[in-house]
């Protein structure tokens, strides 16, 4: 049985604004289910409660940091949140950043996360088998294992992990924030945290951790070249040995057609009835419920609306008018760049009994797109993993996505001859090829018989954590030995 603390940004249920929170508490459930023991350190943001006091710090303790004290929770499947309450970096409207942008101090936030998560571990008696640290909010954290607890008992020979969940994030901050993050200048080299004269929480957790992993195989891959390093493909592949792909995988409890709470009719592989139900409550709920459209196939979006989801080639399409000639309905769910918003807004304004969307975000509204949607649209750009398109396949709800991380590990493109596959790929990133995609699903969803194939192939495909877990756990034994325990 491995004890491992594990450091994040943001976990569900307490913290979410992307796929990150659903790893952050998705991931310690699975491996607390194979057995281990797991402590996941997180900030207590605004509107957080609960939990015991188990540590304090006092202002200055480390560097400069105001008073902190950490929370304890225990969850009934074993998992403990330790959550780092500081309401001068943590009781802010959003997690990261605001409408002027990101918050100046991130740096000091989050370099607070990782300390106090390590102190924490040395003043209460844990003795980790493992440090977990996720994207760059938890960077520091190996290189303060390295620099500030160097033969301290409580990390004896402990072995390191860092993923990256989105390599587009990298925590750059000018060199002058070194001394106050109580690290030397001995670590601003290439082989440590600089990156073009910048401090790089994301290059400190990847030069400094024993294994690096990201989260598909296919973006381990892609991350390594110049199209999707981001200036980081040159330090990935002198890392690449140790770099491992590890697809996420969906929390079965929360999103399962069988049992889910926030669906008006349930269904499964068996009996697909419910999802008609579902489909019938998702047009009324969106106004979309006119006299013809139940007929009309559903193409649903969750979303946020940026460049990195595809929107500049939605943005194209709608703009040569092609999108719209599709005899389909749109079902769109997100935030984003106003221009999109806008986009969205406007379509739906001149096609009210084709398009809808609610700029927001609701998970119950997302489970409804999801359940009620006959197609689910993922063009995006690059995707290191993605779990819409997963839990698609999950509801019977055919994905079609540009085949580019995740998305290509884990969606079949329908094959034209035996309509084999289990959702439609696109690769070149033009909204010609984009349009062709949402075209061939139209195509075959005129097919009832077929489309059921497809739909029962996607539903039968096993994207539980429990596999994932698994997987973690065969790297932690790998980060252990290259440490030297073992």
């Amino acid at each position: 049985m491995l004890d491992i603390l594990m450091v994040v940004s943001e976990a569900v249920p307490y913290s979410k604004t992307g796929g990150l929170g659903d790893v952050g508490g998705a991931l310690p459930a699975a491996l607390a289910h194979l057995g281990h023991r797991v402590t996941v350190a997180t900030p207590r943001y605004r509107g957080m409660d609960g939990g015991q006091a188990v540590a304090a710090f006092g202002r200055g303790a480390w560097f400069g940091a105001p008073d902190c004290r950490v929370l304890e929770s225990v969850h009934d499947d074993g998992v403990r949140f330790w959550f780092v309450d500081c309401p001068a970096y943590y009781d802010r409207e959003e997690l990261y950043a605001d409408a002027r942008g990101d918050y100046p101090d991130n740096y000091m936030r989050f370099a607070l996360l990782s300390r106090a998560a390590l102190e924490c571990a040395a003043t209460t008696g844990m003795r980790p088998s493992i440090v977990h640290a996720h994207d760059w909010q938890a960077g520091l954290v190996p290189v303060y294992l390295r620099e500030r607890f160097r033969g301290h008992p409580a990390f004896d020979a402990v072995g390191t992990v860092f993923t990256i969940h989105n390599l587009a994030y990298q925590g750059n901050f000018g060199r002058e924030v070194l001394p106050q993050l109580d690290l030397p200048w001995d670590v601003f080299t290439g082989e440590g945290l600089e990156f073009w004269d910048k401090a790089s929480f994301l290059k400190a957790g990847i030069n400094y951790s024993e294994i690096v992993t990201t989260v598909s195989r296919r973006y381990a891959q892609e991350i390594q070249t110049a199209e999707q390093g981001f200036g980081f493909e040159g330090i990935l592949r002198r890392r690449a040995a140790v770099l491992v792909g590890i697809r996420n995988g969906v929390d079965v409890r929360a999103w399962d057609p069988a049992n889910d709470p926030l669906l008006p009719a349930r269904f499964n592989a068996a009996d697909l009835a419910g999802k008609a139900e579902v489909k019938r409550a998702l047009l009324a709920r969106f106004g979309l419920d006119a006299p013809g459209q139940w007929a009309r196939p559903v193409i649903g979006m969750v979303s946020r609306m940026v460049d990195q989801k595809g929107l500049d080639l939605i943005f194209a399409a709608v703009t040569a008018g092609a999108l719209q000639a599709l005899d389909a309905s749109f079902v769109i769910l997100g935030t984003g760049a106003p221009k999109y918003e806008a986009m969205w807004r406007d379509l739906a304004a001149r096609h009210p009994n084709r398009v809808a969307v609610t700029v927001g975000f609701s998970e119950e509204l997302a489970h409804l797109i999801e359940g009620g949607s006959d197609i689910f649209f993922m063009p995006s750009r690059f995707e290191p993993c993605g779990l819409n398109q997963m839990y698609s396949l999950r509801y019977g709800t055919v994905p079609v996505v540009r085949a580019t991380g995740g998305l290509d590990d884990t969606v079949t493109d329908v094959d034209e001859s035996t309509g084999e596959g289990t959702g439609f790929k696109f690769r070149a990133y033009t909204a010609e090829a984009m349009m062709e995609a949402l075209r061939r699903a139209l195509s075959w969803y005129a097919r009832p018989a077929a489309w059921r194939r497809i739909q029962l192939a996607g539903m039968a495909q096993d994207n539980s954590w429990e596999a994932s877990a698994r997987e973690y756990v065969e790297v932690y034994a790998r980060a252990r030995e290259r440490a030297g325990r073992g």
